[in-house]
């Protein structure tokens, strides 16, 4: 060990004299750790934003075989049948639309998601609160905008007028709901919305809160054993979770592949770092062999120094990530409900230590051979060079 630490130090302070090749390996290393950490971090911060806000009290009903509330529809008096289950307290029918509005970073137009629910739609989302302007009264063309959509999309500042097809509609207020997905939702009256999209007595999805969580089973029997009623029943939590399953996969797949292809030209430039400081200390290494330092040590010293580099470039990559993307809001397309979300990287710790770790690989890969070599070097030819 103490060949090792010996070794070790007299090649750190040598790195100044080859300081070049040595930072192509420490940015390399940063660069695969900065987008695999940002590719991540929208995957993690697309999961949080659709499962934030959910409780495990609250359940959500759907048409069965369907895939979101975009393809569900309850008649009224299905859905009357679903808000008068023994196990509920508070029960939401909702109507779900789609309307166009312009993104503020663009012209383009997106799709984003209008909301018509019920009195107890507020209660059900026990953390929604308005933060601005009012709630909107049943009965009036008003809406309130979710804190998202608000701060995305254009027109969405209270006192302003929408026009959706041939409706117009006030913006009276903006609403939060603990960071959830409503927050990239427009609200107004079920009522109304049916009427103006001439929806008559129907209902896409019906939300629900239960007087206790462990009436879940009890609850959903008692529906799906109706023979008025063709449902599918989940809990809230398990809902969204299922809704982010498909953008998060594509996501982490699309950033792990960068991520690899990265990881090569990384890998290279440690394998060319290490060869480099392995050849111009050849004289050097083969003098410690002389002297008696064992194979081990110098292979332990060049591995060491690897590892070192690629745990700088692994920290200096994680701290772009988190400087730069953490919290950074952007909307995108939910693939199962083909509306627009908007949420915030999120830049995990856990992500933090994914990242570093894979900078280790790298540098524990690109070492190895460099150091393999060091140590077979032959003592006699190497002094000589």
């Amino acid at each position: 060990m103490e060949q090792i630490i010996a070794i070790t130090t007299q090649n750190l302070k040598s790195i100044p004299g080859r300081l070049g090749t040595s930072l192509v390996a420490v940015v390399g290393v940063a660069g695969v750790v900065a987008v695999l950490v940002a590719v991540l971090s929208m995957a993690r911060g697309f999961e949080n934003t659709l499962e934030s806000g959910t409780s495990p009290d609250n359940v959500v009903v759907l048409r069965s075989g369907s895939s979101s509330e975009l393809d569900s529809g309850f008649q009224g008096d299905q859905a009357r049948i679903i808000s008068q289950a023994p196990q509920l307290i508070m029960v939401s029918p909702e109507v779900y639309v789609i309307v166009d509005i312009e993104k503020k970073s663009s012209d383009t137009q997106a799709n984003v998601p209008m909301r018509g629910v019920g009195a107890d739609a507020p209660g059900i989302r026990s953390e929604f609160r308005i933060i601005e302007g009012r709630m909107f009264e049943p009965g009036r063309k008003e809406l309130v905008a979710g804190r998202g959509a608000a701060d995305q999309f254009a027109g969405l500042e209270v006192g302003n007028t929408l026009e959706f097809g041939t409706e117009r509609w006030d913006v009276v207020g903006i609403f939060e709901s603990g960071g959830g997905s409503a927050e990239s939702e427009l609200w107004t009256d079920s009522a109304t919305l049916q009427s103006a999209y001439r929806r008559g007595n129907s209902f896409s999805v019906v939300y629900g809160r239960l007087q206790d969580p462990a009436l879940f089973a009890e609850f959903k029997d008692s529906l799906t054993s109706d023979p008025q009623l063709s449902v599918r029943v989940e809990r809230e939590s398990e809902y969204f979770a299922e809704q982010s399953r498909a953008l998060s996969m594509f996501v982490s797949v699309a950033g792990y592949g960068i991520a690899v292809l990265m990881a090569l030209g990384a890998l290279f430039g440690a394998l060319n770092t290490m060869y480099t400081a392995v050849s111009d200390r050849s004289r050097e290494i083969a003098t410690l062999r002389a002297l008696g330092f064992t194979p081990v040590a110098i292979v332990a010293s060049v591995m060491a120094e690897a590892m070192l580099l690629a745990l700088a470039g692994g920290i200096i990559g994680a701290g772009i990530a988190w400087l730069l993307f953490n919290g950074f809001t952007v909307s995108t397309l939910n693939f199962s409900s083909f509306s627009q979300v908007v949420f915030a990287f999120a830049v995990t710790p856990g992500l933090l230590v994914q990242g570093i770790v894979i900078a280790l690989i790298i540098g524990l890969v690109g070492g190895l051979a460099p150091a393999i070599r060091a140590a077979r070097m032959p003592i006699v030819a190497a002094l000589r060079e």
